[in-house]
């Protein structure tokens, strides 16, 4: 069976990554999942309807389904990256499935109220907040990294898939049965999806120093995003593209609505097109991407998709709008697709849920304030003037970045090394004591002191990165050449933890910095940690 499924799909085509057991079941549980949270929101937000005439309730059903992954972004990678993700990720499909529960028996009861559905929504936007970390960061560790790029490109296809099929799935049980009933399936499919979760064999790394702490994770997981040039880059781009593409997707009701004069059939087929071409394009990226490098691919793509989000509103009518849409769709999921498959492989694997978690509240908080912007812009105009100025915006801000390009910082080589300076002690130490300050003197020839200082301009970002409190450079000011660096961890165990977070890049760097070290011994390190006074 598994032969003839590795023959079926190929072994590089946009299918390939599903010959990989792990990957194939997790995109399952994947597009299952997506389908679930599209019914939910169609079913909370039909139910707000049913429950007050008032429109402000009835538009923060939205909020209270994306406000979690905005508030808990950073948390909820760093309980990812700190605690067994299998268990983390079992934990979360059953808090939806309880959640789902609770909706479906208070609505079968008729005890639902407009507040208690806000709260509900609120809390299974919870559930998706920590469960999209996870699978952002196990993605890499299930495919080969030549695979990476497709099976990004799948889970999108699934995504947009389960934005077609959710919305048609509740609308038709709805209209036949009620939503309580889709709260029902809801659970009985995040069940199934959790089941699928306990299967998976995951081998979770145990490491011999004690878990970090939480407060510590978020705070090494912010400064790691930081202090890397590539992952600001994409994280920049990210929030603009989201910022320029909301628009179009926030006032599509409003498109078919008054700017179409439609009505139901006339949203659902523009956001279907959206859709389809979404999915469209994501089965032939890989073929794009042998002739196109990811930065011109997001620049084309951002191009496209404000001529086609401008020929949308100016087209006549929605027979003319609909492949537009389509297009959009198309250019939207090279864009997209090109900066998550860049963030991917510029994290490693021990800080990737939390940067992707940072890169996915940078998504979030573009969809929501350009939701905001241009919501405002069509009130105060009307919605051609609102799409126009998103798609002049895009172009605009397109040309103003154009040296930002997310290859601009080749990517790093994040195979695990073992350092050269590894510390041997002659002394039990406390794994929490601290603070510990590492120093080490250098000895440079005076006439590379330049080239030592860019050396240990970027020694200070790699230092960061690995979960350095502090980091500075002092010079002799007796000796020419004489140079001490010094670095601050906040407890040994965390000095430690640097050693497993230590990569070929690091390795070539810590070279580099000794073959400037004129001395005949090796830089010498020093090693200090703060000690207790007694009264």
């Amino acid at each position: 069976m598994k032969a003839y499924l590795t023959r079926f799909i190929g072994q590089d085509g946009w299918l390939s990554p599903l010959r990989f057991d792990a990957f194939r079941a997790l995109w399952l549980t994947w597009l299952i999942a997506n389908i679930c949270m599209w019914m939910n929101d169609v079913a909370a937000a039909w139910t707000m309807t049913s429950l007050t005439t008032s429109t402000t309730l009835i538009a923060l059903v939205q909020t209270a389904s994306s406000l979690p992954v905005l508030l808990l972004g950073v948390p909820s990678g760093a309980m990812a990256d700190i605690v067994n993700r299998k268990h983390y990720f079992v934990f979360t499909q059953i808090w939806l499935a309880i959640n789902a529960t609770v909706l479906m028996l208070f609505l079968a009861i008729g005890t639902l109220g407009p507040y208690s559905l806000l709260l509900l929504t609120f809390t299974n936007g919870i559930g998706l907040a920590m469960r999209w970390p996870i699978f952002a960061a196990v993605v890499p560790d299930l495919v080969p990294k030549d695979s990476l790029q497709p099976a990004l490109a799948l889970n999108a296809i699934a995504m947009n898939t389960s934005r077609i099929v959710g919305p048609l799935v509740a609308g038709f049980i709805i209209a036949i049965a009620g939503s309580q009933y889709v709260f029902a399936l809801n659970m009985v499919l995040s069940l199934i999806t959790t089941t699928i979760v306990m299967r998976w064999q995951y081998q979770n790394y145990v490491p011999a120093l004690p878990g970090e702490r939480f407060l510590g994770a978020m705070r090494v997981g912010v400064q790691h995003v930081w202090q890397s040039n590539r992952m600001r880059i994409i994280i920049v781009r990210g929030f603009l593209f989201f910022l320029q593409s909301t628009g179009v997707i926030a006032l599509l009701p409003v498109i078919a609505k008054d700017h179409f004069g439609g009505g139901a059939n006339t949203f659902t087929l523009l956001l279907s097109c959206l859709g389809l071409g979404a999915i469209i394009a994501g089965t032939q990226l890989p073929r794009i991407r042998k002739r196109l490098k990811s930065s011109n691919l997001v620049n084309y793509g951002v191009v496209i998709l404000c001529i086609t989000c401008a020929g949308v509103v100016l087209s006549p009518n929605v027979w003319i709008a609909s492949p537009l849409m389509m297009i959009c769709g198309m250019a939207w999921i090279a864009v997209a697709n090109s900066l998550t498959t860049s963030a991917q492989l510029t994290l490693p694997s021990w800080v990737r849920a939390r940067g992707m978690s940072i890169y996915q509240m940078s998504l979030m908080a573009g969809s929501a304030l350009g939701a905001a912007l241009w919501g405002k812009l069509a009130s105060e105009l009307d919605v051609t003037s609102s799409i126009l100025a998103s798609s002049i915006f895009g172009l605009l801000s397109l040309f103003l970045i154009r040296k930002y390009r997310i290859d601009k910082h080749a990517a790093e080589d994040l195979t695990p090394v073992c350092p050269l300076e590894r510390p041997h002690v002659t002394k039990d130490i406390d794994l929490h004591a601290g603070p510990v300050v590492i120093s080490i003197e250098y000895h440079i020839h005076k006439d590379h002191l330049e080239e030592f200082r860019k050396i240990m301009g970027r020694t200070r970002k790699s230092r960061l990165r690995q979960g350095a409190l502090s980091w500075s450079l002092f010079e002799d000011a007796e000796h020419i050449g004489k140079f001490i660096e010094n670095f601050v961890f906040e407890t040994w165990a965390d000095y430690l933890r640097r050693f497993d977070r230590f990569t070929v890049e690091d390795l070539a760097m810590q070279e580099e910095r000794q073959r400037h070290h004129i001395d005949s011994h090796p830089p010498k390190v020093t090693r200090k940690i703060a000690s207790r006074l007694r009264a």
